[in-house]
């Protein structure tokens, strides 16, 4: 009867990414769907997180997280020609190296992907499969 809505967080700080991290780790992600649009700087993340907004719901919620404005993108411990592979994301780091931020998101098996940018614009949100 209750209808439950899709939510949107936007994260333009150090500080709001750490909140997105919290509701992010240990979101299970489909290599497949991770993608850089590097003519538009858009890097998109399609997850399957916990309801970590709902302690008392094993319910899993589908999102999209997506950073924008980013330069380059770099990963690390990720065979790029498995596209059926699983990651497992623990968290989103946030670096300022002088006038630029490095975006580290750090995923199981020692994986990482680093995303460089000059300001922080991430989004999390959710959506209906």
């Amino acid at each position: 009867m209750a209808d439950k809505f899709l939510k949107k967080i936007i994260a333009q700080n150090q500080d709001d990414l750490r909140v997105i991290s919290a509701l992010c780790s240990e979101s299970t992600i489909k290599q497949s769907e991770i993608k850089f649009l590097k003519e538009n700087k858009i890097f998109l993340i399609s997850l399957e997180r916990e309801n970590k907004e709902n302690k008392n719901s094993k319910e899993k919620i589908n999102s999209i997280l997506k950073f924008e404005f980013i330069e380059e993108s770099k990963s690390k411990n990720i065979d790029q020609n498995d596209k059926e592979n699983f990651l497992e994301l623990l968290a989103i780091e946030s670096y300022k190296k002088e006038s630029n931020y490095e975006i580290i998101l750090l995923f199981s098996n020692n994986a990482i992907i680093n995303l460089f940018c000059e300001i922080i614009d991430c989004t999390l949100e959710d959506i209906k499969k």
